[in-house]
């Protein structure tokens, strides 16, 4: 399957882009990520990302979850959040195995409420309503894969193909939600952004001095779609002394959201050529070039559908269903099939004491879940999966002016790939570091 043209080649200025990619060694060794856009790259915080990756249900007053934008309409501090990983992956075929290490930057993202809570305590106003806004960048998909696979054509005798990819997306969302009571809503813009390139090069072992062929292809994307999100939280009650009902404390979360898919624009370029692989002939022929190539790519919709449980400071409990459309992918540059995925997550968090002044280890957030996804990518009919388990922990940091922000690690121990014919098992250390000031937007008053 991976044996199939990688599309129709790219590029160039022509041979001295060719010769450039030829000594470009990818970030990551992963066949799959020749299809589609490549490999997926969570957009999941550090936080959740320690609950099974939850998304939809999420909601933190200290805590930035974009997937769901509805829940930035309950922040109470304004929130600067930057994330990195590692990936350490086994990846084998019927025959070899390989080992890969990778890592980068996760995300960077800035929100804020666009109420401040301390203004609402201190003007004596019931928190009726609120709203947030967020502004975030981060990886989408990465593209890498390395290979010699070695042939034998019947006239030519020994032949060894090279595949080589490079690249990926990357999405600048700008995010805003509104809370009117137990209700909120929220909406993403995303400008998805990023280049892809491919190459091929078959050579023949047996024949001396013989010229190598060479494919290759490169494409950029640009354009914007909209994601949306949708909470609603029951809080349970009991009566007080006067008789009157108060929170308890403890709540639901019924939570919704989504992508809208939409098309956007690609440019591709492509070029053939034959050059000489060892160099001793000086010899490179263009056969074909053709650069500045329109066309579209659609991105498919997603949505997801979870339910939580929380017992504020204490417990939370999640669990989420989704499905994203990737069979409505389509990519003039690269055309590819690619078949509808299903998602499961479940997570918890617990707090053993939140208010603990003299042993630290109590207001640790300790984190498990478990991720149960599909891949929209086929081989040989076969569809891609990841099964996954995951543990975090959150360690509440005290800053100056009594500011309270957050370490948050997790781990990600999992399989990827298709069974029985492309496997990976990884692990995947997350940190992410949550930067909170609730000073923003604070009226000062003097007497």
């Amino acid at each position: 399957m991976f044996l199939l043209l990688l599309g129709v080649g790219a590029a160039l200025k022509a041979q001295n882009l060719a010769s450039d990619f030829v000594d470009i060694q990818p970030k990551l060794n992963s066949p799959l990520s020749r299809f589609g856009l490549g490999n997926p790259l969570d957009q999941i915080h550090a936080a959740a990302a320690g609950m099974g990756a939850l998304e939809t249900t999420y909601q933190n007053p200290w805590h930035l979850n974009i997937q769901n934008p509805a829940s930035l309409a309950s922040l109470q501090t304004t929130s600067f959040e930057v994330g990195i990983y590692a990936r350490n992956a086994a990846l084998s075929d019927r025959t070899t195995t390989a080992n890969t290490w990778q890592g980068n930057l996760n995300y960077l993202a800035l929100g804020f409420p666009l109420r401040n809570p301390i203004n609402l305590s201190l003007d004596r106003i019931q928190n009726t309503w609120n709203a947030g806004m967020a502004f975030s960048l981060a990886p989408t998909t990465q593209v890498g894969y390395d290979l010699l696979v070695g042939d034998t054509d019947p006239d030519f005798g020994a032949t060894s193909n090279i595949l080589k990819g490079n690249g990926g997306a990357y999405r600048f969302t700008w995010s805003t939600a509104f809370r009117y009571r137990a209700l909120s809503l929220g909406l993403n813009a995303n400008y998805n952004f990023g280049k892809i390139t491919n190459s091929r090069i078959v050579s023949f072992d047996d024949i001396t001095e013989s010229l190598a062929t060479e494919f290759l292809e490169e494409y950029s994307i640009n354009g914007f779609n909209v994601g949306y999100g949708l909470q609603y939280v029951h809080n349970f009650t009991k009566p007080n002394e006067e008789g009157e009902k108060i929170p308890t404390g403890k709540r639901v979360i019924f939570g919704l959201n989504g992508q809208i898919g939409r098309d956007i624009r690609t440019e591709s370029s492509f070029l053939f050529r034959r050059f000489s692989p060892n160099g001793q002939l000086f010899v490179s022929d263009t056969l074909r070039s053709e650069a500045g190539q329109r066309g579209t790519l659609s991105l498919p919709a997603s949505y997801s559908a979870g339910i939580a449980f929380e017992d504020i400071n204490r417990l939370f409990v999640g669990v989420e269903y989704g499905r994203r459309l990737f069979g409505n992918y389509r990519n003039d540059a690269q055309p590819d099939v690619l078949a509808d995925a299903n998602r499961f997550a479940f997570g918890l968090q617990y707090i053993p004491d939140a208010g603990s002044y003299n042993q630290a280890w109590k207001r640790v957030r300790y984190r498990a879940g478990l991720r149960l996804e599909g891949d929209g990518r086929l081989v040989d009919g076969v569809q891609a999966r990841r099964n996954a388990v995951t543990l975090g922990a959150g360690f509440p940091l005290r800053l100056p002016r009594q500011q309270v922000s957050f370490l948050d690690l997790a781990v990600e121990i999992g399989k990827f790939g298709v069974p029985d014919i492309l496997d990976e098992n990884y692990v995947q250390f997350t940190a992410g570091f949550s930067l909170n000031d609730n000073s923003w937007f604070f009226k000062r008053k003097l007497n």
